[in-house]
């Protein structure tokens, strides 16, 4: 039996947060300039008028204005057509 408790650090031995990813302003709501409007993983929705898509794809508002949500038929480079969901700012 040792007469020691073992010295060790309790580094590292919880787990990070979750990242809450998703819409955070709805269709209709006032944004700021600046504002999240959405957060995601992918360009699963495309940033329309007075938005801008950041690096990790989170959706800004670039002006002050009502939220609004859309849907837009894009052409890929293949040549499929898919129907994509736009956020603008009016």
């Amino acid at each position: 039996m040792s007469t020691k408790k073992a010295a060790g650090k309790a580094e590292n031995l919880t787990d990070s947060g979750p990242q809450y990813l998703g819409v955070k302003l709805s269709d209709g709501q006032r944004a700021s300039e600046g504002a999240i409007i959405v957060r995601q993983r992918g360009s699963k929705y495309e940033a329309g008028k007075n938005t801008f898509l950041s690096k990790d794809y989170t959706i800004h508002a670039s002006k002050d204005g009502v939220v609004r949500f859309g849907r837009t038929r894009k052409k890929k480079f293949t040549g499929d057509v898919v129907v994509k969901s736009i956020v603008s700012v009016e």
